[in-house]
């Protein structure tokens, strides 16, 4: 299913397409192209559709903006094409539990350009979308550039995210009705008591990250970045720690003190590296839109359009 629409804004002809793409495993993701015509390309796999009522309500109490994947791609679409679409959300809706590994999701990623018609582009994911930008950066060479956001690229905390994935699994497996304080939006958590949290998510929704974090168990990003030698950024908010209770193993997931640890070898390798300040830029602040775009928008015209 495909559909294209002009849309004038202030002047400019920008254009829209949607399309529902085929991923491997054989479920649909609707995939959006906007922006401006034969732009430079943004790949978006953070983009979220909108939330409304309660489910909004809910997301600003976590300090999530509910309308973020829209906000991204209005705030990158009057330089660029915005190729945009909600992988984490279709990976809760169709999990992966036995495939989420790095090559399955640079297949999909490749497929979705592919079947968007587009050749080369840029990527920007946070989190583990940031960790799976990375994979894609050494796998393809079709990137024009590659922005990381909540995931150091040098030294990551791979094993302390499979030990936390793994807790997750076996508390989703042994989960109980009566959970007091579930995790509702796993992989980018506000700051809250690890002691008390109980899992409520299915298990074939934890598995797929406990397999994507197992099959990366040898990966050393330490070895690769000879081979990244394209424009790339990577950024976290200056309170971007977590420390985790025993019910997730007991380990410390320190985003921000692992790119102050390696800023100076990571510029010395090629990335420029941001560290938004503020004592309450957390993993989730540092991830909504009036905070990311400020730093990704100006970094990707000076190395894209110039």
């Amino acid at each position: 299913m495909l559909y294209a629409e002009g849309i004038t804004c202030e002047g400019a002809i920008r254009m829209k397409h949607q399309k529902l793409v085929a991923l491997a495993d054989g479920s649909t993701l609707e995939v959006g192209l906007t922006g401006k015509p034969g732009g430079k390309t943004i790949m978006l796999p953070i983009a979220k559709k909108s939330a409304y009522g309660q489910e909004a309500e809910s997301l600003r109490m976590w300090g999530v903006d509910p309308e973020l994947g829209k906000r991204f791609v209005e705030g990158l679409s009057d330089q660029f094409q915005v190729l945009h679409f909600d992988y984490e959300g279709h990976r809760f809706q169709h999990p992966a539990p036995d495939h989420l590994t790095p090559e399955s999701i640079v297949l999909d990623f490749l497929r979705i350009a592919d079947e968007m018609q587009i050749e080369t582009f840029s990527y920007y994911g946070y989190s583990w979308l940031a960790l799976a930008g990375l994979q894609l950066a050494i796998r393809t060479n079709r990137l024009d550039s590659l922005i990381m956001g909540g995931f150091p690229p040098y030294g990551g905390p791979y094993r302390e995210m499979l030990t936390v994935t793994a807790k997750t699994h076996e508390q989703a497996l042994n989960a109980s009705p009566s959970s007091k304080e579930p995790l509702q939006d796993f992989g980018n958590p506000e700051e809250i008591d690890w002691d008390q949290v109980q899992v409520a998510l299915d298990s074939k929704q934890t598995k797929q990250f406990l397999t994507l974090y197992l099959s990366l168990i040898d990966f050393d990003d330490t070895s690769v970045q000879e081979n990244i030698t394209l424009p790339r950024l990577t950024f976290a908010g200056e309170a971007d720690c977590i420390v985790y209770g025993e019910n997730f193993g007991s380990v410390t997931v320190d985003i921000a003190g692992t790119l102050r640890k390696h800023e100076q070898a990571l510029r010395q390798l090629g990335w420029d590296v941001a560290i938004l300040p503020g004592n309450e830029m957390d993993h989730t602040k540092a991830m909504q839109p009036g905070t990311v775009l400020p730093v990704i928008r100006p970094w990707l015209a000076a190395n894209l359009l110039n």
